[in-house]
């Protein structure tokens, strides 16, 4: 099955990430994905009630607070680093702006990489309630700027 959108990756992570890493964190990943697809499912929402968009904020509360346990838990348990073709085009594209700012370029290093969640993406979730509720499902208008 080939992934054409969010929901048909969620549908198929479940089984790539299960057993992936050992208890409890695989039961926390598992428990994350899940509430993300229930929160995607209720944002994906064509036609919204109070009822709805009352199970979506109560579900936004509960993936924010996912999130961060996750955050806790399993990412301070594990050293991450970038992917050998990640660190390189990371290098070459530093070296660029090092060339054109007249300075040296900095030598190889292997950073740890460190989950963000101080992001615009979870920075409006709680928002996308109180939008929906305002001015409906975001297919219903245009936020490009008209032209005279």
């Amino acid at each position: 099955m080939v992934a054409r959108n969010f929901e048909d990756l969620l549908q198929c992570s479940f089984p790539v990430f299960n057993c992936l890493l050992p208890e409890p964190h695989n039961g926390t990943v598992l428990q994350l994905l899940f509430t993300m697809a229930h929160w995607h499912r209720l944002a994906k929402l064509h036609m919204h009630s109070d009822l709805t968009l009352e199970i979506m904020d109560q579900v936004t509360t509960v993936v924010s607070k996912q999130f961060c346990h996750f955050k806790a838990t399993v990412c301070s348990a594990y050293v991450t680093h970038k992917l050998h073709q990640e660190a390189e085009a990371h290098t070459r594209h530093h070296a660029k702006q090092a060339a054109k700012q007249q300075g040296g370029s900095k030598g190889k290093q292997k950073v740890p990489l460190v989950f963000n969640f101080q992001t615009y993406k979870f920075h409006v979730l709680g928002d996308y309630v109180l939008t929906i509720h305002q001015y409906g499902m975001c297919d219903s208008y245009s936020t490009e700027p008209v032209s005279p």
